[in-house]
């Protein structure tokens, strides 16, 4: 009989490193919103919100507010179960891809050591990949239960562009885990901080350019954003939603763009890992600051990217989409499996 023994600190470890996670990632998103509008007004040379609190700082509060006292009307004619459950499951499916992060190295505290990650599984990419594909049901119950024509266009039109995209991703993901040997995002992180070492980004240059697209293809932004196609679907998949239901789906826009964000500072740029820094040198829990503060400036780099490219590039035609998608994007990432798997193959042979 083999009795497991609970160990109620680790589980309060666990759920106060989730709940920081969750609210850091809402908090992150909320203000992303802001940030955006601040980008595109220096690009259009303008202002941008400056009104609400010192230098706009309250404007995504406001904006907040705004939504949860909006009036919720949900249509009679749409199903009211999937109608409600599309925003949450959207909402859902954004924040589970950060339990296998690695947000930074082990900190001591309390005579114990706390891993900065939710769950070190072997198999993170693969999870990753998993919840990233969950994210359409959320599109695509949303569209289908609002019975609208409009909606339901917009969502098959999600659906079939996730599915174009995920297939590319995948290949550039099986790429990276050809050079790496692992699954594990951990391990991931601690092989590109070994001595000689250079990021994943050197051996994987054609991998990052194909992720960093399917990325944009996934969160739904330009010039990818066909489901919301305002000048042609009216509002895109949740046209009929309203309130915080609305919200929702918004705001789970911004958090895959942190959590992509994220996952490309992980497998391609050392994630946590600071150049010419030898962490065994100083404090752990100050080499843990430094390294949180590295890797979310390089998710804040990846998330101006995002919205730089939006504001500076038109969006595609659908068939322009499926074209790029299904002839270019996906032999590009077979290219680079195969070339990839021929020179470990030569390296191992030498």
């Amino acid at each position: 009989m083999i009795v497991l023994a609970f160990d109620f600190a680790l589980f309060l470890e666990k759920l106060i490193l989730i709940a920081v996670v969750i609210f850091g990632s809402l908090g992150v998103a909320l203000y992303t919103t802001f940030a955006e509008r601040k980008v595109a007004a220096i690009l259009q040379d303008r202002r941008g919100p400056n009104r609400a609190g010192p230098f706009g700082l309250l404007q995504p509060f406001a904006d907040g507010l705004k939504l949860v006292f909006k009036e919720e009307i949900i249509p009679n004619t749409s199903n009211k179960t999937l109608f409600i459950m599309g925003p949450g499951l959207a909402m859902t499916a954004a924040l589970m891809t950060s339990a296998v992060l690695p947000w930074g190295n082990k900190v001591e505290l309390f005579d114990r050591t706390i891993a900065l990650q939710i769950a070190d599984v072997n198999i993170g990419m693969l999870y990753v990949f998993a919840v990233v594909s969950m994210g359409v049901y959320g599109i695509m119950i949303g569209g289908w239960a609002s019975n609208n024509k409009f909606s339901l266009m917009a969502a098959l039109r999600g659906a079939s562009q996730a599915i174009s995209y995920e297939l590319a991703m995948g290949l550039s993901l099986i790429a990276l885990v050809m050079v790496t040997g692992s699954l594990s995002l951990k391990t991931i992180v601690e092989q590109q901080m070994l001595p000689g070492h250079l990021w994943n980004i050197a051996y994987q240059p054609l991998g990052f350019l194909l992720f960093l697209v399917c990325a944009f293809a996934e969160c739904n932004r330009t010039p990818f954003d066909l489901p919301e196609a305002e000048n042609e679907l009216n509002f895109g998949y949740h046209q009929e939603y309203s309130s915080m239901k609305l919200g929702f789906y918004l705001f789970a826009e911004y958090v895959n763009m942190f959590i992509s964000s994220a996952i490309m500072a992980t497998i391609y740029f050392g994630g946590y890992d600071i150049p010419f820094l030898d962490e065994s040198k100083i404090s752990p829990n100050i080499a843990a600051i430094l390294g949180i503060g590295a890797l979310m400036t390089k998710i804040i780099i990846f998330i101006f990217v995002f919205m730089w490219v939006r504001w500076t590039i038109p969006r595609f035609r659908y068939d322009q989409l499926m074209n790029l998608g299904w002839k270019k994007m996906v032999p590009l990432a077979l290219a680079n499996m195969l070339l990839t798997g021929a020179i470990i193959l030569w390296l191992q042979g030498k």
